[in-house]
């Protein structure tokens, strides 16, 4: 299932940039073509430019991959080979198990090594507090102290947004939602 996917590039490449700045630690100042010309033709699923023009990619991943360093060392260079400098890189592990993958990569006078965040590292609370709703629907899946009370917050507000927003901003929410507790998706439709 990859709708998780497209929801969530759609919130960190728009309206969730209180979430963007956590991960990032700047804000991004423009999204930039992913796609890595080569002959398997790989294609990361962020890669934005922050305002002092360095390069943040953002892979989002929803299973624990055993070859995920690999995969994100190809994409380090694949980022290199195409833009001339380095991108700073960070997996959001976003699954219902816990996070089992690493984060380097090694062998003789090799080290390799990138940022990952299981997105329950994140302070939902912090993000429910954001005035964008982008950061309240990434917040379903963060950490936080009352997920009831969280998802009648996250509904309450998507209620307040005009018609196709608040129609985009449900499906996102279902979407995300389905990522954890069944439950989860049914609270937020008895509540929508």
């Amino acid at each position: 299932m990859q709708d998780y996917d497209v929801a969530l590039k759609l919130l960190l490449q728009g309206p969730a940039r209180l979430t963007m700045l956590e991960l990032a630690g700047g804000a991004v100042e423009k999204w930039l073509n992913v796609e890595l010309p080569k002959v398997q033709n790989p294609r990361a699923d962020l890669l934005g430019e922050t305002a002092d023009g360095s390069l943040i990619h953002v892979e989002l991943q929803s299973g624990n991959v055993p070859t995920m360093p690999l995969r994100m060392a190809e994409y380090c260079l694949g980022v290199l080979r195409l833009f001339g400098k380095f991108p700073r890189q960070v997996v959001l592990y976003v699954g219902e198990a816990p996070l089992g993958m690493e984060s380097e990569l090694s062998g003789p006078d090799v080290w390799f090594r990138y940022r990952m965040i299981d997105i329950r590292e994140l302070d939902g609370d912090h993000l429910l507090e954001s005035g964008e709703t982008g950061d309240n629907v990434i917040a379903i899946l963060a950490r936080l102290r009352d997920h009831k009370a969280a998802v009648r917050k996250i509904v309450g507000r998507i209620a307040d947004l005009p018609g196709a927003e608040r129609e985009t901003a449900v499906s996102q929410l279902l979407i995300l939602a389905g990522l954890r507790d069944p439950a989860t998706c049914c609270s937020i439709l008895s509540s929508h």
